[in-house]
């Protein structure tokens, strides 16, 4: 169980100062939704994938 920081503190920081754990946490969440998600969701997703892209991808 994810037992980091929740989305309303991330949201006020940089995805470079994010956890790898929170952005493999919040990647999985949001992808689970993605039909959902409204064009605000869908830019916080893409910025959370491009942020585990520039790190070399998720360590399993």
């Amino acid at each position: 169980m994810y037992a980091g920081r929740d989305m309303t503190e991330l949201s006020m920081m940089a995805k470079s100062d994010w956890e790898d754990s929170e952005l493999a946490f919040f990647h999985h969440s949001l992808q689970q939704i993605a039909p959902y998600l409204n064009s605000e969701g869908q830019t916080i997703h893409r910025e959370i994938i491009e942020e585990i892209e520039s790190r070399g991808g998720i360590k399993h």
